[in-house]
């Protein structure tokens, strides 16, 4: 390909109607996780009883219309989704790095499907919020494999692309789950809510029967020539893909007819028997910690997975229409629905640029406008002026959706080798969890302590300042660079490990 051909006849030719099924249907899992972040964010005010639900467009069922929540109480179920998400993060690496990316992701909809049934049929704060844990599971499971499952099958020239596909998706679940919430906040309707994410998760369920394990799993972990037929069915078959399989450094060109023959009539979920000669080394998570080849990686993601959380989105995601109500009380619902709708675009749009202007230079610009359009906000909040506070939220979304958004989750496939893939980016995404529960927690007790009128978002901006001065000085750029050995400056760390 011409280094200047035109993004889309690269994309023309580079996809496949195939990898375009699997694309859309792998990333419903982070789909749901921005659908369960914003849930209860709309119907907040009438799943708690602070609104008369008692309306002639209730659902007819013996279930309460509303489940009582003072501040504390509703803050406690809103983040225990994030407890949920910790664990299942910590728990997708090892797993896909041992089970497969495709099996791992089946398991994510169970949980999916099992929590929304929960959330939707609970009759008390326990069950709802045990629901948003479960469902928390899958989630937290989900942004770890799809983003690695995404960068292994996306076409190499393309990933940056690709894999935005991660944060497009779920700023599409968080917009469908606003929209809902705009339209059901009334009556017990809100319960509609909930079970939507019950059944997508069962289309997924089905959807994944058609879709493949990753072909750099099945090279490291089962069998090089199946990767390659694999690989060449997603690519298309009168695809080169001599290229990818060679930066696999595993021989996928052995001849084995017999085994051919069987593959090109294998389903295209099936693992055939392990490889003896196939890499299966994997790294764990105290390993990869104390190694001094991927620690610099791990702090690396670590960072930057704390910094999108720490400078603020999920403030605007799950408090907004409360924290804006005061100032916009009949607007503030469109206006987040509104904020919701420019997220996705923001980021479809700008999801090429990263492979353009480099993965750090959009996390740094990222950075610079939230943390300005904070200050901006706190501003307009403290003095009561609508017009800065709806725009300086607009754009504070908008920059998160520069960069900041679908950035991170592609920077760990790109900082080590496949050994340490899932290790890093559960350790990424764990932190990740860990301060979307500290902001979902602390937000409203932070916010009241300091007097509210938008005082907290001061605090984000310091936030901004100081996470973006150490990812200007730790986090290298990957753009264009092949290896943790390039990106790093050092020999590759299965070598080191040797």
């Amino acid at each position: 390909m011409a280094h200047d051909e035109p993004l889309h006849k690269s994309l023309i030719r580079d996809t496949t109607a195939y990898f375009a099924y699997v694309l859309l249907v792998t990333t419903l899992g982070p789909f749901q996780f921005g659908f369960h972040l914003a849930e209860l964010n709309a119907p907040q005010d009438v799943l708690t009883c602070k609104k008369d639900s008692l309306e002639q467009t209730a659902l007819s069922t013996s279930l309460p219309h509303c489940i009582p929540m003072n501040t504390t109480q509703f803050s406690v179920v809103t983040s225990v989704f994030t407890l949920g998400g910790l664990i299942g993060a910590l728990i997708a690496g090892p797993s896909c790095n041992q089970y497969g990316r495709l099996l791992t992701m089946r398991a994510t909809t169970v949980s999916f499907v099992l929590g929304s049934a929960i959330e939707t049929f609970a009759r008390n704060i326990p069950m709802l919020a045990f629901g948003r844990l479960v469902a928390g599971l899958g989630c937290g499971a989900a942004i770890v494999v799809v983003p690695i499952y995404i960068a292994e099958t996306a076409p190499p020239k393309e990933k940056g692309l690709f894999g935005a596909f991660t944060q497009i998706s779920i700023c599409m679940g968080i917009l469908v789950t606003q929209l809902l919430g705009y339209f059901l906040s009334k009556g017990n309707l809100w319960r509609i809510i909930l079970a939507v994410a019950g059944v997508i998760g069962l289309v997924q369920l089905v959807g994944l029967i058609l879709v493949p394990e990753s072909p750099k799993w099945l090279a490291e972990h089962k069998s090089p020539q199946h990767a390659r037929h694999i690989l060449q069915k997603i690519r298309g078959h009168k695809a080169d893909v001599d290229a990818e399989v060679k930066a696999w450094n595993i021989d996928a060109t052995e001849d084995d007819i017999s085994e051919e023959e069987a593959l090109l009539s294998a389903p295209p979920g099936s693992h055939p028997a392990p490889n003896p000669k196939a890499a299966t080394a994997s790294i764990g998570i105290w390993d990869a910690i104390i190694h001094p080849a991927y620690r610099p990686a791990i702090i690396a993601v670590v960072a930057v997975m704390f910094t999108q959380q720490l400078t603020g989105i999920n403030s605007i995601v799950m408090y907004s229409v409360s924290l804006l109500s005061s100032l916009l009380p009949t607007t503030a619902s469109l206006l987040i629905v509104a904020v919701s709708a420019l997220n996705v675009v923001v980021t479809a749009v700008c999801a090429p640029l990263s492979d353009k202007i480099g993965r750090k230079t959009c996390i740094l610009l990222s950075i610079a406008g939230m943390g300005t359009c904070s200050t901006l906000l706190a501003l307009g909040l403290l003095f009561g002026v609508k017009l800065l506070a709806a725009v300086a939220t607009l754009v504070f979304v908008a920059s998160f959706a520069f960069g900041l958004g679908p950035v991170p989750f592609i920077l760990a496939n790109e900082l080590v080798g496949p050994e340490a893939v899932g290790t890093t980016q559960s350790c990424g995404l764990a932190a990740n969890w860990i301060a979307t529960f500290l902001v979902s927690q602390f937000f409203p007790i932070v916010d009241k302590a300091l007097g509210g009128q938008g005082k907290v978002y001061f605090v984000f901006a310091g936030f901004a300042a100081l996470l973006g001065c150490f990812i200007a000085y730790w986090v290298p750029e990957t753009k264009g660079k092949s290896g943790m050995e390039e990106v790093w400056g050092k020999r590759e760390a299965r070598e080191r490990m040797e």
